[in-house]
């Protein structure tokens, strides 16, 4: 999965964007964000997008010590 600083994908997210292909988002070299394009036609790509996105998500996860849970209440409290 190809990783952009945030200010590099705000200033060529329409770029990024018409690539069709999950890139990892972040600040200071830590992961911040994801985007993850539902454009897929085929549920074998959309699968496969998914299945990668959640390794990144579980590795995100143990680098940092969270459980789904605990980043779900950080999100939901604006933290």
């Amino acid at each position: 999965m190809e990783r952009v600083g945030v200010k590099e994908f705000k200033n060529r997210a329409t770029q990024y964007l018409r690539m069709g292909k999950p890139i990892a988002i972040e600040r200071h070299g830590q992961v911040i964000g994801y985007y993850i394009p539902v454009a897929a036609r085929d549920e074998a790509e959309i699968r496969r997008r998914r299945e990668a996105f959640e390794r990144d998500l579980e590795a995100f996860l143990a680098k940092v010590g969270l459980t789904e849970e605990e980043l779900a209440r950080l999100v939901n409290s604006g933290e």
